[in-house]
Formats: structure tokens, sequence, C-alpha cells
């Protein structure tokens, strides 16, 4: 163990006192951001997609499956630039990518409730999703994007010729990036036959959607990412 301070319970009630109150002054901050997120401008989704799922050739339209409110996870699964640098290989997703659709497998049946469908959208072939998901006893709804413009249209998959010239656009600018996936996720309305797109996020913007950080963030060591990694 790390040497810590060790005080009185008096002393450790006044710290926590003090933390209380930049606590809550964090979930204020918290709920605005909410607030100003709900309120972004929209655009329309006038490109038709298609995918493949369970059911066969289904539409942005279909995945909704009757609800108005749909959260897309785009999983790191590309089989045909799978290699030995990659985080996914050519029948598993990236790791990373599978222990967050780990932590919202459990919840979808929570959204549906609330008018939200959630699932997740890769570049694999439908038949090796839905391998995996049988080896992960998943259950959420994830769909194949083969053939279609979606995964490149949102800035999660990028093109050879855009991995040539050394830089992609991700998370609103442009970055070197080396792989042909990155993970992100995109939100989107559904109002009548009209499809907006009023959110998406990638990169550290990801972490306050992955349940396991922020027990882990409770507790005195942390992530241990570092020692994880070791």
């Amino acid at each position: 163990m790390v040497a810590h301070k060790v005080v009185s319970h008096d002393e450790w009630v006044t710290a926590r006192r003090r933390h209380l109150a930049k606590e809550k002054e964090f979930t204020r901050l918290r709920d605005q951001l909410s607030r100003e997120r709900r309120e972004l401008p929209w655009e329309l989704v006038e490109k038709d997609y298609t995918f493949e799922g369970e059911s066969g050739k289904v539409s942005l339209h279909d995945m909704f499956d009757g609800r108005s409110q749909l959260v897309v996870y785009h999983a790191m699964f590309n089989p045909d630039t799978a290699g030995p640098h990659t985080t996914w290989t050519a029948d598993s997703a990236c790791f990373a990518c599978s222990w967050w659709m780990d932590n919202f497998n459990g919840i979808t049946v929570h959204l549906n409730h609330r008018g939200i469908t959630m699932g997740a959208v890769s570049l694999a072939a439908y038949p090796a999703i839905a391998a995996y998901m049988r080896r992960m006893g998943w259950s959420f709804p994830w769909f194949s994007s083969v053939g279609s413009d979606f995964n490149f249209d949102y800035q999660v998959s990028f093109t050879p010729d855009e991995l040539k010239a050394g830089k992609v656009e991700y998370n609103y600018r442009l970055i070197p990036w080396s792989g042909s996936e990155a993970p992100g996720i995109s939100v989107f309305l559904k109002d009548g036959d009209k499809i907006y797109h009023t959110y998406s996020t990638y990169e550290r913007g990801l972490d306050m959607l992955n349940v396991a950080y922020h027990y882990m963030d409770l507790v005195p060591k942390g992530r241990a990412e570092r020692e994880c990694a070791q």
C-alpha cells in the first residue's frame, strides 16, 4: 500500500465535508451541461442507410424498434483490417469496446421503458457479430454496416486514403490516426418519418457512459489502469 494520510474521525468528517461541497458544485455543473446538451441544434439525416441484423436487412428507421430515441455505440470490429496492432481480431470486437458494451448490455430493458433503443453498429459482417454476441452472452441489438457509409459519415471508420494521408477527422478535429476504426456514441431522434442526429461523442466523452468507471473512481486505487497494463 502507498503511504497515505490517516486522521481522526472528526478530521476525516471535516475533510469529507469540504470535498462534498465540491461534489455538489460538480453535480450542478453536470446538470447544466446536460441541459445544454439537450438544447444543442439537430441535423436532419438525409441519407438512407442500410444495415444487417438478426432479422436481415434493416434501415435506420427500423433500428429505433418502435421508439423515438436511438443510441448507437460504434464498436470497433472490422475483420478486414484486423492485425497484430489492432484492439480487435478477425473474430472478436475491440476489447475496450467489449467492456463498454458489457456495461450497457444489462440496462437496455430500462432504457426501452423510457423510449430509448440502445444498440451497436460495426463494419464486421453480421455472422461475425452474431458469433461474438453468442460468445459474450449479449442481448442488445448489434448491426453490421457493411456496404453503408454510416461508420464513415459518423467519423468512426476511416478509408485507406485518409489513413495514407496520416490524419483523420475524429472528435471534431484533424488528428494523427493509424487504425481503421475508432470508438464513439451517436444519438438520434425520430419524429414521424424524419430522423435527426442530435449528438455524438468520442474519446474521453465516452468515459461517463462506462458505469464501471464511476465505481472505480470511488475507491482509493482509482481505475488502476496502469496496474492492469502491467
